[in-house]
């Protein structure tokens, strides 16, 4: 069941040379890949420390309770279970960005808080 209309993301983004991969999950998927972009080198988060911030898999969700788990179950997952995700929908790891955001990298970043 769709909730307020709103849908969820499930998404790995990757550093530039894909070797380390963040998992998260949001129902703003453009604005969270801006703040990303925005935290790049800033140490407090994991994405921001390892710079990534750029879009190589989602999945959409209708609902917040089942995209919660499927961040969590991707979450344990070991390296090539992942890469094997990840092969399945964008098997060249294609930067999808711009794709969802239109411009990229970002001119203006609202912060979703």
């Amino acid at each position: 069941m769709k909730v307020n209309g709103k849908t969820y993301y499930v998404y790995i983004v990757a550093n530039k040379n894909r070797t380390t991969l963040y998992i998260g999950v949001t129902n703003n998927l453009q604005a969270r890949l801006a703040e990303h972009w925005d935290n790049r080198g800033r140490f407090a988060t994991f994405a921001g420390r390892y710079f990534c911030f750029n879009l190589i898999y989602y999945e959409t969700f209708e609902n917040v309770q089942e995209a919660i788990n499927r961040e969590t179950e991707l979450k344990k997952w070991n390296r090539n279970k992942k890469e094997a995700l990840i092969n399945s929908q964008n098997p060249g790891w294609q930067f999808l960005n711009e794709k969802i955001c239109g411009q990229w990298p970002p001119q203006n970043i609202v912060r979703r808080f």
